[in-house]
């Protein structure tokens, strides 16, 4: 487990912990995705969703534990492993004071992807923001943060997309511009990982799916034999019964 050889898993957690004090966020996780799956984490507030993805990220460290990306120590190849991921969360995590195409090109810089302007315009051409190019990020409305955070999590080809509520706060433009990303992606060759509440977006284009609840995976499952008129019921009495105290 964890070789860089062994590619089959494009993530791996093996008894994963996170406690804040004496709150424990994430209690013993073990998960396994596939390569080229998209995994969709439901879970109430509070539940460990977004210290997971911090964690997968290389945000944040476990207190316990140890994970994989790609086959890659999340503790001892962070450089790496930032090189092959994206992220999209509710912060955008913009520059203000920064133009679209400047914040878009500082990011490229970091990923040295090179002759990188054509390519940005493009994206924002697609995403609606090329007539707001050249303004300040700070004039732009949230939606258009939004969506100019997407193309921030794309600029460089990530093989593995990590989404935390992405759909939160998103204006219309940017909800169908994320769902037809997300639908592009999962013709190609990339591992996606999103956080949701929403049973109708989080069952949408998923192959497999766990709930967190109180830290703990309470259900996990294949798509394929999840009922989506009934999947919404049977969450909430997971909820109710399930994940310990």
């Amino acid at each position: 487990m964890g070789s860089e050889s062994d590619v089959m898993w494009a993530l791996e957690l093996k008894d994963i912990t996170k406690i804040f004090g004496t709150t424990p966020a994430l209690r013993n996780i073990n998960l396994r995705v596939e390569r080229k799956k998209f995994l969709t984490i439901f879970g109430p507030n509070g539940a460990g969703k977004t210290t997971m993805i911090k964690i997968l990220s290389t945000l944040m460290k476990p207190t316990s534990g140890e994970a994989w990306i790609m086959g890659m120590s999340i503790r001892k190849n962070r450089d790496e492993i930032r090189k092959i991921i994206g992220m999209l969360s509710h912060n955008t995590y913009l520059y203000p004071n920064l133009t679209p195409i400047e914040n878009l090109e500082f990011y490229a810089s970091l990923y040295e992807i090179g002759e990188a302007r054509q390519r940005i315009l493009e994206i924002l051409n697609r995403v609606g923001l090329y007539e707001r190019r050249n303004e300040p990020v700070r004039n732009l409305s949230f939606g258009m943060c939004k969506r100019l955070s997407i193309v921030r999590a794309l600029i460089s080809d990530p093989q593995v997309l990590l989404l935390d509520e992405p759909y939160t706060g998103l204006d219309v433009k940017a909800t169908l511009t994320l769902r037809e990303i997300l639908q592009d992606i999962m013709g190609g060759e990339k591992t996606v990982v999103m956080t949701t509440h929403d049973i109708s977006v989080g069952l949408e284009l998923c192959d497999e799916i766990i709930v967190l609840n109180r830290g703990r995976i309470i259900f996990s499952g294949n798509r394929s034999d999840i009922n989506p008129q009934t999947f919404e019921k049977d969450y909430m009495e997971l909820l109710e019964c399930g994940g310990g105290g």
